[in-house]
């Protein structure tokens, strides 16, 4: 069994500059995603706010809730990735 747990130890084992390089891009695409799901939800707020005015009352719950489900994805796929490196 100690055989076994060394060589997965081996496997696993990842160089530091190529984790490095992983978290840099792993933050900007998490910093993208942030601004995507801001930028949504400002965009469903406004589309909101403007069939409110007009008298038009359009079912956006749809909308919002499409982006906030896409903002928790965004959200624990960081975390998840961590995980599992």
């Amino acid at each position: 069994m100690t055989t076994l747990h060394t060589l997965a130890a081996a496997r696993l084992a990842v160089d530091g500059r190529v984790t490095g390089q992983l978290d840099f891009v792993l933050g900007i695409i998490a910093w993208l995603v942030t601004a995507a799901g801001v930028a949504g939800l400002m965009i469903v707020g406004s589309r909101m706010a403007l069939a409110v005015k007009t008298g038009e009352f359009e079912e956006h719950l749809n909308e919002f809730l499409m982006v906030l489900g896409a903002c928790v994805i965004g959200a624990t796929a960081g975390p998840i990735v961590g995980f599992v490196l």
